[in-house]
């Protein structure tokens, strides 16, 4: 499982993609997740949008499994 931190509350699944250079461009976002299996938290996710928070975990069929780490802290 790899780390993926990050200096703001939430990260879009693009993005995490992107960034992991699972993809080459926010562009190829859609077809990535229409085309391979990608679970979020264990649910099925096609979203490229879809926000992602401390703690979240991403796997991604053939890539491996990445969990979200927030260095931003919260207050409530």
């Amino acid at each position: 499982m790899q780390t993926v931190r990050i200096n703001a509350l939430f990260i879009t699944l693009g993005q995490l993609l992107k960034e992991e250079s699972i993809i080459e461009s926010g562009g190829q976002a859609k077809w990535f997740l229409r085309e391979n299996t990608v679970l979020v938290n264990d649910e099925p996710e096609d979203r490229r949008g879809r926000k992602l928070y401390s703690d979240d975990t991403v796997t991604v069929t053939g890539e491996g499994t990445y969990v979200v780490q927030s260095q931003l802290e919260t207050t409530d």
